[in-house]
């Protein structure tokens, strides 16, 4: 399962981490893409891990990040099929060598796509290897290790084999495999159908182990989704434990013998079965859910920086995309704090800046730990990008710090009105395109704003000019107001670079 999965992260990965970021609007879409991702990748945990990633990283919501949790564990259920059809009905065991030969041949001489495609089907192969190695070993010991040997078949002994199924699972680190061996050993009598059962429950839950220790160091919103996979993980392990005595009887009555017949197979639909049920019950509900867990888990860190966790350093793609979340909610905030002094008439409070220039300090001081080469192509454009923005951002902080003095030189200046309102209609449009990510967009309100402010502002400073001649203003006074008329053009022409980057960052996806 290691060797497999190694191979379909190389091969898939990054194809399936774009997926599960781009396909994540809704707890439904989150689902579906969960659940495919997992059945592509062969790794529940795997899937899981890159949500909470996702998550930490500011590049997914909540509420989407629950989808793929939730997709995840009907997505691991293939492998369980994957198992019964082909290792214990078709017996692939011989037959797959041929596979797991052409998989070694291209790991070893083949280069990266090609090499990564061989080591997953040499994984897949082993897998079947494994099964018929496993069946040969049952085959020994079925007389030594039999289901009276477990804990009996009642409620406080299936509650055992659920324990012993989550210690299996920490242990090995795989779900799928600690399925295939209780299906290998229902297949050679050592248990019964439901002690094999409530080892598969556990199972489910020890998977949520390696989520839970991905959480570690991270932010609130990171830890409340590892949290929120243990809790869903809980909740599913309750109601198939419920479940499956009606699922017993269900298979006695309208197929009677057949529980013992094809074990493997019931055993498999059952861990669909109660994975796919748990899903429908709560997606209705997620909305419910993301508020209990936001409740059991909350978040008390930055809302700038709270994901550069350094954790995310090991992905360079997830940290810079995590940069570029920071960074353009700061920009955002940047904007209305602006907008907010002209909305005031120029008597607004600089008490949010303080906070905005830690987290721009925070965010830089990230990007200097982001390594990358130059033969990166993918992340090496938008590394550029984000840093640039990040340069003008500083700039316009640069700027934000003269505003007391500034502003009340513009609020002596009294400015047509046509132009205060011009640049607030402009700044409120703006905000409203980067919170929705239209970025073409947002950089023509930017460009536009520039413009009109070149236009506008220079017949205001030909009217400075001539009431010098008049003596309606000294020198001193009018260079007060000049410099206010240039600070607010500064100003916009770093707000028009900083969104022309950002435009940049994201033509990278």
């Amino acid at each position: 399962m290691i060797i497999m999965t190694e191979g379909l992260h190389a091969l898939a990965g990054p194809a399936m981490r774009r997926a599960l970021k781009n396909f994540t609007r809704s707890p439904y879409s989150g689902a579906a893409t969960g659940a495919v991702c997992t059945a592509i990748l062969q790794s529940s945990s795997a899937t899981t891990v890159a949500a909470v990633g996702f998550v930490g990283a500011g590049l997914i919501s909540f509420s989407g990040a629950l989808g793929i949790i939730f997709g995840a564990n009907i997505g691991t259920t293939i492998t369980g099929w994957l198992v019964v059809l082909l290792g214990f009905k078709l017996k692939l065991g011989t037959l797959i060598l041929p596979v797991i030969f052409l998989g070694a041949i291209l790991k070893l001489f083949a280069r990266k796509r090609l090499a990564s495609l061989g080591l997953a089907l040499a994984g897949f192969g082993l897998i079947f290897v494994g099964i018929s190695m496993m069946q040969q070993g049952m085959a020994g010991v079925e007389n030594l290790l039999t289901p009276a040997q477990f804990p009996p078949d009642t409620f406080a002994g299936r509650l055992k084999l659920v324990v012993l199924g989550i210690l299996i699972t920490v242990v090995t680190q795989s779900s799928s495999a600690g399925v295939a061996a209780a299906l290998t050993a229902l297949y050679a009598g050592a248990v019964n159908f439901n002690q094999a059962a409530a080892l598969v429950i556990g199972m489910d839950v020890g998977t949520t182990i390696t989520a839970l220790m991905a959480t570690i160091g991270t932010s609130g919103a990171a830890r409340r989704t590892g949290w929120a996979h243990v809790v869903y993980n809980l909740l599913t392990a309750m109601a198939a434990l419920l479940l499956l005595t009606p699922y017993t009887w269900v298979w006695q009555y309208f197929a009677p013998g057949q529980l013992q017949v094809n074990g493997e197979i019931a055993l498999v639909a059952f861990h669909t079965f109660f994975n796919g049920a748990g899903v429908l019950l709560v997606l209705p509900f997620s909305e419910y859910f993301a508020r209990l867990m936001m409740k059991i888990v909350p978040d008390a860190s930055s809302p700038y920086t709270g994901q550069l966790e350094k954790s995310l350093l090991s992905e360079p793609s997830i940290a810079v995309n995590a940069v570029f979340s920071s960074s353009k909610q700061q920009l955002i905030d940047l904007i209305m704090h602006i907008k907010q002094l002209l909305a005031q008439r120029f008597k607004g409070s600089s008490d949010d800046l303080p906070c905005l220039q830690t987290a721009l300090r925070q965010t830089r001081a990230f990007v200097d730990l982001i390594h990358l080469q130059q033969t990166e192509q993918a992340e090496w454009p938008k590394l550029l990008a984000m840093i640039h923005v990040l340069d003008h951002l500083h700039r316009l902080h640069q700027r934000c710090d003269q505003e007391i003095f500034q502003v009340r030189n513009l609020a002596a200046l009294a400015l047509p009105e046509n132009i205060q309102l011009g640049i607030s209609g402009h700044l409120e449009s703006l905000v409203v395109a980067l919170q929705r990510e239209r970025w073409r967009e947002a950089y023509q309100l930017a460009r536009e704003l520039r413009v009109q402010l070149a236009e506008q502002l220079e017949p205001v400073r030909k009217k400075i000019m001539t009431d010098i001649a008049l003596g309606k203003v000294t020198v001193p006074r009018a260079t007060e107001y000049m410099e206010a008329l240039r600070w607010l053009q500064r100003i916009s022409n770093h707000l028009a670079r900083s969104v022309y980057h950002c435009r940049e960052f994201t033509a990278q996806e």
